[in-house]
């Protein structure tokens, strides 16, 4: 087999010779830059968790527990299937100023039975280097009662970095932003990518409860990563 490849070969023209030797080499050429590509990315995160003080130094100043947002029911009527629809307003505030509005969405949910879908990320006790363990959040999608989690809709893009951690991003280069956040997204198809490196993923059932028009359903995240709601009464 090997000598009639060769014979057909010798036998092809001049111009295809170039042209299959051309073809292979750009072939070699795409796979070296996927390849180098894929081991830059991935080293690069690797070297912003363990080398990076400015990130370390923001990650340990993430708080113990605080209000992360809020949601509420704007209104509810049945639609032409006779199906009853919510109108759910999600707000998410900065760190240490609930008052302070970064984002603000209104979504329309079939029921009246609503899942907040959400990613926690766990920084160890030993990345913070103090005994006690670091969360964020990462707000994922929003549905009703009768769909399933794949069909509900996006709350937060995967691709970009969320308003509430300006100062994560704020302590690193422009050209590691998107670079960290979408390797801390990647966590959701991976949660065990980076617990080498002090990061873990943890997963829980989302949040779901009833919502009701007189009710403001404060959103908390403590050190643990445990998200929970808290309802206080609209007057």
């Amino acid at each position: 087999m090997c000598h009639l490849l060769s014979l057909r070969y010798v036998l092809m023209p001049k111009s295809l010779k170039i042209t299959t030797y051309l073809s292979l080499l750009f072939l070699l050429v795409v796979l070296g830059l996927l390849y180098a590509g894929y081991h830059f990315s991935s080293a690069s995160i690797h070297e912003l968790l363990t080398e990076n003080r400015r990130l370390s130094r923001a990650i340990h100043n993430l708080t113990a527990e605080e209000q992360i947002g809020y949601a509420t029911l704007e209104g509810q009527q049945i639609n032409a299937a006779g199906t009853l629809v919510s109108q759910v307003r999600l707000v998410q505030t900065a760190i240490g100023d609930s008052q302070q509005i970064l984002s603000e969405q209104l979504f329309e949910i079939a029921g009246d039975v609503i899942h907040f879908d959400a990613l926690i990320v766990k920084f160890s006790d030993a990345y913070v280097h103090d005994g006690r363990e670091r969360a964020l959040y990462l707000w994922r999608r929003i549905y009703g009662e009768a769909e399933a989690p794949t069909e509900g809709q996006l709350i937060t893009s995967g691709i970009r970095a969320p308003n509430r951690y300006e100062a994560i991003t704020q302590s690193l280069r422009l050209n590691e932003r998107q670079q960290f956040w979408q390797s801390i997204w990647n966590l959701a198809n991976d949660p065990n990518a980076l617990k080498d490196y002090g990061v873990r993923a943890v997963y829980g059932n989302p949040i779901y409860f009833k919502m009701q028009p007189d009710r403001v359903y404060l959103f908390k995240i403590n050190s643990s990563g445990q998200l929970f709601p808290e309802i206080i009464y609209r007057y």
